[in-house]
């Protein structure tokens, strides 16, 4: 991404704060993992998508002036980022210099990380600053303290007379669209997620173990100068498969299965999510090949229906209803409510900056620049045989595109791979 697309973000981002508000980011810190040994640490995606700068214990700082021209949107902006540390830089590697992360981001104003809290403190003192908003981003279940939170403990105790408020909506309806660059970035890592799968395929043999086919997604992606997959894969074979989320990949691919994989690359901060699914040896046997057909007939039915202007919420019905009439068909269902007994997951998702992206698309329409995943997923545990068929969908100005439609996708597709 050049450094007009974070200004641009930026841009958007301060026209939608409160005139007199500050707006705090964090790119996060490293979590120790045990004994010196730490956590591979990874940036905060909107900190990335306003600054483009990966480096631990940086700041975003944009303050809105209070006094705005007529349809103006006047703020400053200043980007803290780790002094030069000949010691720390040494055992860890160079930090950032001042003038590339400037070159990067497009920020001019940049300060130390030492200068934050000083700076910081004289603000809201000068400024009278009333409203802060601060990216807090927590789900269910999954509540991780962070820089943002332990700011939010200090003001409320500093300045309790302070408003909090979360940036995460902004950024969260800011990330649903994407623009001409994003989508580039995806092109691209869809190739680099094909040469993958491609490659699991050509090497796939029974009697190997799911580890050794997640060793040539990963040789493949090195290829192309990612050195890490976009999420972690899922790699799994036979009875495997019925864990939609399986990290073990200590399983053996036995004859006659069916080997699923649920993964993808990332370019430039961008990743792609597809699954596709094949038999060990090569060839589809009857039971496989009913449960293949059901689901990529209503990949293909979704594809050629999905245009702008239909409630997201109606994604995921329809591909359900349409793949139950698929079922019904082959005769792998009879009832309304044997749909539940084998498709165990929704059939969209947005992807972007995040393999499950944080957009808000709540009570929206369908509109050229999204992109989310078509998956169908089937999972018969009686015959043994759960897969799923996953693509991802840009919607554009009069229907839509798979992004990933060059990736073997058909039985005739998939077993001529193994002639």
């Amino acid at each position: 991404m050049k450094p007009e697309f974070y200004k641009e973000n930026r841009d958007n981002f301060a026209a939608r704060l409160k005139p007199g508000a500050l707006a705090l980011f964090f790119s996060g810190e490293i979590q120790r993992k045990s004994s010196d040994d730490d956590y591979p640490w990874y940036a905060s995606r909107n900190f990335v998508y306003l600054t483009g700068i990966e480096q631990h214990d940086s700041v975003l700082m944009v303050y809105k002036y209070p006094e705005q021209p007529e349809n103006g949107n006047a703020y400053a902006e200043t980007l803290y980022i780790l002094p030069k540390d000949f010691m720390a830089e040494r055992w860890t590697g160079v930090r950032l210099s001042p003038e590339y992360a400037s070159e990067r981001s497009g920020i001019k104003d940049l300060a130390n990380t030492d200068c934050f809290m000083q700076d910081l403190t004289a603000l809201i003192t000068k400024e009278h600053i009333n409203t802060i908003y601060l990216d807090i981003d927590h789900k269910i279940g999954r509540r991780t303290p962070v820089m943002a939170d332990h700011m939010n403990e200090m003001l409320n105790a500093g300045w309790p007379g302070i408003e909090i408020a979360n940036s995460l909506p902004i950024l969260m309806d800011m990330r649903l669209i994407k623009r001409p660059c994003e989508i580039e970035a995806m092109e691209i890592a869809e190739d680099v997620t094909k040469d993958g799968i491609l490659a699991m395929m050509k090497n796939c043999r029974p009697g190997m173990y799911e580890y050794q086919l997640k060793s040539w997604f990963d040789w493949a992606l090195a290829q192309r100068g990612v050195l890490a997959p976009g999420f972690d894969s899922i790699i799994s074979a036979g009875k495997n498969n019925f864990t939609i989320h399986y990290y073990d990949y200590h399983g053996i691919v036995n004859d006659g299965d069916i080997v699923l994989n649920d993964v993808g690359a990332r370019w430039d901060n961008y990743v792609t999510d597809v699954s596709r699914g094949w038999p060990a040896n090569g060839r589809f046997n009857d039971h496989q090949k009913r449960i293949f057909e059901a689901q990529r007939r209503t990949s293909d039915y979704m594809f050629s229906i999905l245009k702008p202007g239909i409630p997201m919420s109606d994604v995921d019905r329809i591909a359900h209803e349409y793949c139950f009439e698929q079922m019904v068909d082959l005769g792998i269902c009879r009832r309304d409510e044997d749909v539940a007994k084998y498709m165990w997951h929704g059939g969209a998702h947005h992807v972007g900056m995040d393999v499950h992206d944080r957009v808000d698309a709540a009570g929206k329409l369908t509109a050229p620049g999204m992109v989310f995943c078509v998956d169908i997923g089937i999972y018969h545990e009686e015959w043994g045989e759960g897969f799923r068929l996953e693509d991802n969908c840009l919607i554009t100005e009069n229907g839509c595109r798979n992004l990933s439609a060059a990736i073997p996708r058909t039985i005739e597709d998939i077993e001529d791979i193994f002639k």
